[in-house]
C-alpha cells in the first residue's frame, strides 16, 4: 500500500494536495502526519523516509523503491498509475489548460503564499490587502474565469468535474475565506463547491480535531 507523509492539516498547504491527489486516484494510501515544526521536527525530518525530499512533506511512497515527493510530482505519478484518466480533462484544450493553470498555481503567487499563510481553521477579520497580494488575486480571478467559461459547463468545478487544477487551487480557496479576501462575484460558488466537496470536508475536520498550534501562522493580518 502507498504510505503519504503529510504536516498539519490545519496548517500545510502543500499536504492538502497531496492528500487530495492520493484520494483522487481511488487507490489505498496510509497517511501520516507528521506535526510540523515541533521540538522534534528538526531530529524527525532526518529520518530516511523524509530523505529524498530533504524533509519536505507531503512525500508519498510507493512500496521500498519508489518515492514521489512534491504536490505535482504526486499528482503526475498518480496520474500515470491510474492510467490518465481522473486527473485531468478529457478534451485536449480543457486538458493543456488546466495542466498550465495547475503549473502557474505551482510556481506563482508568492506574494498571497507569504502574507496569507494557510490557517483552515480561523477566519479572521478582513484587512485590506497589499498591492502584490491584490494583483495574485486578480491573476487567479482571470484564471478561473477563463476555465469556467471555456470548459466548465454545467459542473461546479473549474473544469467541469473536480480535477487537479481543482485540487491545486484548494488551498487558495481556503485562504480567500480565511483571511475573508476579495474575490469576484461568480468566484463564491466554486469556492463554496470546494469548501463542500466530500474530501474537504474530510480534511477540515481532521484538522479541527488536531491539538498542534503554531503561533506563527495565529497572527491576524496587519493593515499596511
Amino acid at each position: 500500500m502507498m504510505k503519504l507523509f503529510i504536516g498539519n492539516k490545519a496548517y500545510s498547504s502543500w499536504s492538502l494536495r497531496g492528500w487530495l491527489a492520493c484520494k483522487l486516484s481511488g487507490l489505498p494510501f496510509e497517511e501520516v502526519t507528521v506535526p510540523l515544526y515541533d521540538e522534534a521536527w528538526e531530529k524527525r525530518r532526518e529520518g530516511d523516509e523524509f530523505a529524498p525530499s530533504s524533509g519536505k512533506v507531503p512525500i508519498l511512497w510507493d512500496g521500498d523503491d519508489i518515492v514521489v515527493w512534491d504536490s505535482l510530482a504526486i499528482v503526475e505519478y498518480l496520474n500515470d498509475k491510474t492510467d490518465g484518466d481522473l486527473f485531468w480533462p478529457a478534451d485536449p484544450a480543457a486538458r493543456a489548460m488546466a495542466r498550465s493553470m495547475a503549473a502557474e498555481m505551482h510556481s506563482s503567487f508568492a506574494a498571497l503564499r507569504r502574507e496569507h499563510s494557510m490557517n483552515i481553521r480561523r477566519i479572521f477579520d478582513a484587512v485590506p490587502p497589499s498591492d502584490a497580494v491584490a494583483q495574485d488575486i486578480a491573476r487567479i480571478m482571470q484564471l478561473w474565469a477563463q476555465a469556467r467559461a471555456r470548459h466548465g459547463g454545467d459542473g461546479e468545478y473549474l473544469f467541469g468535474d473536480f480535477s487537479a487544477a481543482d485540487l491545486m487551487f484548494a488551498p487558495v480557496v481556503t485562504r480567500f475565506i480565511t483571511y475573508q479576501l476579495p474575490v469576484a462575484r461568480f468566484a463564491e460558488a466554486y469556492m463554496r463547491a470546494i469548501i463542500a466537496h466530500p474530501w474537504m470536508q474530510e480534511w477540515i475536520g481532521g484538522a479541527q480535531a488536531e491539538d498542534w498550534v503554531i503561533d506563527r501562522f495565529e497572527i491576524p493580518p496587519q493593515i499596511a
